[in-house]
């Protein structure tokens, strides 16, 4: 029996969902005014993306507990962070994981959520590891 590496413990994982149905009550239900998540992660997509022009989304979970939301559209994404100045051109990936940050960022203060905060968290845990880390963190930050 092989021992894993500590980077094979520390490693979370995507999984792409294929069934969308109660993906949001399942994941979000016990967070006050849950049903607005989803509106504000792409509302805060639209003000990072001057290109962004709505559609459709593809929703993963992380085998850490988290869950998140992703363009469909394969493409870069230039965003911009007028709050804070920062500026990067991502992946489609890396834009979903920064809205949804962003998203649940805020959510968790609006709504006083330590389950929300729970959610930012673990997506944080896996933007730590993503290959694009630094463009997110500068976008979030």
């Amino acid at each position: 029996m092989n021992t894993p590496t500590n980077a094979e413990i520390n490693t979370i994982t995507a999984t792409e969902v294929q069934e969308r149905q109660g993906f949001w009550y399942r994941h979000f239900g016990s967070i006050p005014r849950w049903m607005l998540i989803e509106p504000q992660v792409f509302g805060w997509l639209d003000r990072l993306c001057a290109d962004y022009q709505g559609g459709f989304w593809d929703f993963r979970t992380l085998s850490n507990g988290g869950a998140y939301l992703v363009p469909s559209t394969d493409q870069d994404y230039v965003l911009f962070n007028t709050l804070n100045g920062n500026g990067a051109t991502v992946s489609r990936e890396a834009a979903g994981i920064t809205a949804c940050l962003m998203a649940y960022s805020h959510h968790a203060c609006r709504a006083e959520s330590e389950a929300m905060t729970d959610h930012f968290y673990r997506l944080r845990e896996y933007a730590l590891h993503h290959p694009e880390s630094r463009a997110i963190f500068a976008l979030i930050d």
